[in-house]
């Protein structure tokens, strides 16, 4: 049944070849004199003679009318001698009230768009030459006139159909005493598509709209076109070729759902090919996109989509296109190239500037992984202490499981918003496993930013349910602390408080041992007695814990929340403790690399702005570049700033996008997932309260994709530094290694991950790096540190 429905809308090869014929009949027709009344291609002049030739100069206005956005433009184009050129815009919306009202008031309300954005950009005090983006067919005696034909795309402006709209214009622009311009250029905006390519490269002579409306323009021979006087040189045509059908040329092409859509419309029995166009959209999933199309004799050249521009699914529609332009033409190599915005130059650009500074080139990559090295080796020195900002604190783990860990041991798990309760069961010997048993506790706003006493008392008020809920109440078990912020330790059991990071502000903590305060708290309460054992970093428990499957890991990377890195340094190395022998896990705490500047020069605008914003501006510089906590702002950061360059969300930014916080990182994982269509997409995006558009859902996808991407290249820089440390401490010309890693960004995101790795194995190629996912670091890691220090104690007691 579904293939029923289907079938009409496979045209072959031969079918599609008539078409081509049908069409090349029309166009001769609608550029003869005596033939083109009759014509439904009406292959309008547009006075367009040449392409630029990179002498242009100079500073002008532009106006763009023909869609649900007005847009006002000033551009400057520079006589550099590299055709470059500056573009500043405003977008403004398009009421119904306006696209269906009369005349007057639509040229009324574009000179008052204009008006306005001349006065935003301090314009009001020059003259200036206007160009007139006006998306609609036109029949043009002159470059600076133009009669409508009739009007498309859903606009029904009474009293402007069969009269000059730059007269309009004009006329409305002369209620500005205040303004000074010029009407110069009236253009369609498939011509502008044409000219703006035809900047770059003079040989783009075709230009191709396949979006809300779909039109081509080509330039022409004068001789081949008897509509204007003169045989010289060559006019831009604009074919208007959606009427192409409208005398019943493809009755026989056109299926029920045509003939629905048609009788349905504003304007039945006209635009068919349009009609054709919006049917195959409701067929099948699309997605907006604009092209450009120029014909040489040299090769074929397919491009990736724009995300600015605006077809039917970027990837599977341009590709079809592509393909069947080939097969109907052999004769000629056809290039697909996207236009950098047609009606308005520059708004790639604009993108891509805006987007440059987080593409990080492997010189660059290679530079962060030798800072970091270097900022390794400082924080091992005695000299350095209280001065590095890459702290390298010693954790008095000196070991590694090795498999004879047995018994039963509590772990506390805090690092976030949620603080977890263990009781971990290990049995050893050849039913060597570990059962673990917890209770997930929330850690309220009011605490984690209250007293340092308030925090601890909570955390035992949790210990104490849950002993109760384990009926363990009055058993003395060892316990493992996984504390995972940076803190300064004197030996396994005690760590002071070197600063909060991931929100936390409790008062009366920084420079305070945990494991007293938590010893403290305990006595406070007076119910429960426990062996505090081992204070522990997250990222010590994620390695312990892989070091537990596999002897070969003595790394340990948290790529989550928060981002850090710990490795088994050989105690030789690590001037701040005494002894030479054997090896100790050194908690980098890497999430301040930069805090001293060094790193400064790849920070982005947004970087700063997310810096300043945060509960510890100019700290954490690297975490904030990296972690899943920072990432969702940095994001939105962008997302504040291309809208309010008009090229996002109607240039409207919402209140749902002043809000900090609101874009999480989970959002970026969805969003990035290969297997999400760009309507699920936009769905996100409504449900953050952000009314966007499939473009716009294009934009917020490039977006998310170059800051992870510039995440995980970065992380992957300073693991880089890690492992070829840990090459040269032992020697050897090929090191093979095993990192345990933990964290959501790692385990969630689509890319993160294999971005990571790549990155790895490109800055360390003497490293065969295995990356191993821990099974709860935090919690099982705690208690098998805690196991290991039981076990290390025994042997030193005996």
């Amino acid at each position: 049944q579904v293939d029923r429905y289907l079938y009409p809308l496979r045209l072959s090869d031969d079918v599609l070849l008539d078409v081509m014929a049908r069409f090349q009949a029309e166009m001769v027709k609608g550029l003869g004199r005596d033939t083109n009344p009759t014509a439904t291609v009406k292959m309008l002049p547009s006075f367009v003679r040449s392409l630029p030739d990179g002498s242009e100069k100079g500073e002008f206005l532009a106006v763009d009318l023909g869609g649900s956005q007005f847009r006002a433009h000033q551009v400057k184009v520079f006589d550099d001698g590299r055709q470059s050129s500056q573009l500043e815009s405003k977008s403004y919306p398009t009421p119904k009230e306006v696209t269906q009202g009369n005349g007057a008031e639509l040229f009324d309300y574009i000179a008052d768009c204009l008006s306005d954005f001349m006065e935003t950009r301090n314009l009001k005090n020059k003259k200036l030459p206007l160009g007139f983006t006006f998306s609609f067919p036109c029949r043009q005696t002159k470059l600076e006139e133009g009669v409508l034909l009739a009007w498309t795309k859903h606009f029904r402006v009474r009293g402007v159909q069969d009269t000059d709209v730059v007269s309009s214009l004009r006329r409305a622009l002369q209620k500005h005493q205040d303004i000074d311009v010029d009407v110069l250029a009236l253009v369609n905006d498939t011509v502008g598509t044409m000219m703006t390519c035809g900047y770059d490269d003079q040989r783009c002579e075709v230009g191709l709209i396949i979006g809300t409306g779909t039109n081509a323009c080509y330039m022409e021979e004068m001789r081949h076109i008897s509509l204007v006087e003169g045989d010289e040189g060559r006019m831009c045509i604009n074919t208007e070729w959606g009427a192409f059908g409208d005398d019943g040329a493809l009755d026989d092409l056109r299926t029920e759902f045509d003939r629905e859509l048609d009788l349905g419309s504003l304007n039945p029995g006209k635009q068919l090919v349009n009609t054709f166009h919006t049917s195959l959209l409701q067929a099948k999933c699309v997605v907006k996109t604009r092209w450009l199309l120029w014909c040489d004799n040299t090769h074929f050249w397919p491009h990736q989509p724009s995300p600015l521009r605006r077809a039917p699914c970027p990837s599977r529609f341009a590709k079809r296109l592509h393909k069947a332009v080939r097969r109907l033409v052999p004769t000629c190599d056809v290039r697909f190239l996207l236009s950098a915005g047609g009606s308005g130059r520059g708004a790639r650009r604009r993108l891509d500037a805006a987007l440059a500074p987080f593409l990080l080139p492997p010189g660059t990559l290679r530079e962060v992984r030798d800072k970091m090295r270097a900022e390794l080796e400082y924080g091992l020195k005695r000299e350095a202490q209280g001065k590095a900002t890459v702290k390298m604190l010693p954790t008095y783990v000196c070991g590694t499981p090795d498999g004879t860990e047995k018994g039963k041991f509590l772990a506390l798990d805090l690092g976030g918003t949620n603080f977890r309760v263990l009781l971990v069961k290990i049995k050893s010997g050849r039913r060597r496993s570990v059962q673990m048993y917890n209770k997930i506790f929330a850690i309220p706003l009011e605490i984690m930013q209250g007293t340092g006493e308030e925090l601890f008392d909570h955390i035992v008020q949790c210990i104490a349910e849950f002993l109760e809920y384990m009926g363990i109440k009055g058993a003395r078990l060892p316990l493992g602390f996984t504390f995972s912020f940076p803190c300064r330790q004197a030996s396994i059991d005690k760590g002071t408080l070197v600063g909060w990071t991931k929100g936390f502000k409790a008062t009366d903590c920084e420079g305070e041992d945990v494991v007293d305060m938590l010893r403290e708290a305990i006595r406070r309460r007076n119910e429960f007695d426990l062996d505090i054992v081992a204070v522990v970093n997250d990222t010590v428990g994620t390695m312990m814990t892989c070091g537990y499957e596999d002897p070969n890991c003595e790394i340990g990377l948290i790529a989550g929340t928060g981002s850090n890195v710990c490795y088994m340094e050989d105690m030789k190395n690590i001037e701040i403790v005494e002894g030479n022998e054997g090896k100790m896990c050194i908690n980098t705490e890497w999430g301040a690399f930069g805090d001293n500047g060094c790193i400064d020069y790849i920070r982005t605008k947004y970087d700063r702005e997310v810096d300043e914003g945060s509960l510890n501006p100019g700290k954490q510089r690297y975490e904030k570049m990296t972690s899943g906590m920072y990432l969702g702002e940095i994001v939105r950061q962008i997302l504040i700033d291309l809208t309010k360059q008009g090229l996002l969300f109607r240039g409207h930014i919402s209140e749902s996008l002043r809000k900090r916080g609101i874009f999480e990182t989970k959002f970026l994982s969805q969003i990035e997932s290969d297997r999400l269509a760009l309507l699920q997409v936009r769905r996100i995006l409504q449900q953050l309260g952000l009314d966007s558009t499939c473009d716009d859902s294009i934009i917020v996808k490039e977006v998310c994709g170059v800051v992870s991407t510039r995440a995980a290249r970065l992380c992957g820089a300073g693991l880089a530094a890690v492992v070829e440390k840990k090459r040269e401490n032992r020697g050897v010309e090929r090191l093979q290694i095993t990192v345990g890693v933990d964290g959501t960004l790692y385990k969630l995101h689509p890319h993160f991950s294999t971005v990571l790795r790549e990155t790895v194995k490109e800055l360390a190629p003497q490293c065969d790096v295995t990356f191993m996912l821990s099974e709860d670091g935090s919690g099982k890691g705690a208690a098998l540190i805690t196991a290991v220090a039981k076990r290390l104690h025994n042997v030193g007691q005996k």
